[in-house]
């Protein structure tokens, strides 16, 4: 496996794979890997010939009050993880290599990123989706794999692949959870222990909802109580939003149909986590 800190470099590392025919798979990550990041990984592994994975806390999507400089950061412990998980390259530049003296170009989808989480941290998908697109002119990746935990953001980038016509398959991963049903994420860290606690009780009360549509409600404002009320009975939990969309427009529904996920996100003291589950499935 490679470290790689320098675009220059890698992009000679890429093409001579190109010249190769290799398949290459690509994995964007934050860091501070945990098994989420690591199944991506897997899915990349088993569909590409040489696989890139990027380590970047990327500026441009945090907020002036965000977490950026608090952000969980393990360089060495990464690398081990990437390498044991079969990853060819680490690319992981600073902020200097990413963004020159003056950057002023970005990449903005409109309305996808209006509702849920775009609601609440401006700016926040503008940044993700000009370091993917940066990610991919550099990396030219055939695959690359995202999850479904931030499914907002799997939608933003799939749209933006096929408006700016990149030759990118993107795939998208399922949500990986702690054994008490906590989506796994690096800001899982941030939990004190009461918090850590109670945190599960936003896959209950999606579960709630999911059984509520079996048994054969689809009344999207009922099931939205649902939800509410269920995490409502975690004392610590202060909920941002609760939505029932369509997965493709992101558009709320007043009916669940195939295709219709509920996505939540609550907070735990100075902690906020996100988390989604299928209501119906296409």
């Amino acid at each position: 496996m490679k470290l790689i800190e320098k675009i220059a470099d890698l992009r000679e590392e890429i093409k001579r794979f190109k010249r190769e025919g290799k398949i290459i798979g690509f994995v964007p990550t934050m860091g501070y890997f945990h098994e989420g990041h690591l199944s991506l990984m897997d899915i990349a592994r088993k569909r590409s010939d040489v696989l890139v994975v990027s380590i970047f806390v990327n500026p441009i999507q945090f907020g002036p009050n965000e977490d950026y400089n608090r952000y969980p950061r393990d360089l060495k412990r990464d690398l081990k993880l990437a390498e044991e998980r079969g990853v060819d390259i680490v690319f992981h530049p600073d902020n200097r290599e990413m963004y020159q003296e003056n950057f002023q170009t970005y990449v903005n989808v409109e309305k996808l990123t209006k509702g849920m989480c775009g609601k609440y941290r401006p700016g926040h998908f503008r940044g993700v989706t000009t370091v993917v697109a940066k990610l991919f002119n550099i990396v030219q990746p055939d695959i690359a794999v995202f999850g479904q935990k931030d499914v907002q953001q799997a939608i933003v980038i799939k749209r933006m692949v096929g408006d700016l016509n990149f030759p990118v398959e993107i795939v998208v991963g399922p949500v990986i959870r702690e054994h008490d049903g906590l989506a796994m994420s690096s800001r899982n860290t941030y939990l004190n222990d009461e918090e850590r606690k109670q945190a599960p009780m936003i896959y209950k009360a999606l579960k709630v909802a999911r059984e509520k549509v079996k048994m054969g409600n689809r009344d999207a404002a009922k099931l939205k109580e649902i939800i509410e009320s269920t995490i409502a009975t975690a004392p610590l939990a202060r909920i941002e939003y609760v939505e029932i969309v369509d997965d493709e427009n992101l558009e709320p529904v007043s009916e669940v149909k195939p295709g219709t996920l509920a996505a939540v996100a609550v907070w735990f003291g100075k902690t906020r986590l996100i988390d989604n589950i299928y209501l119906m499935e296409r």
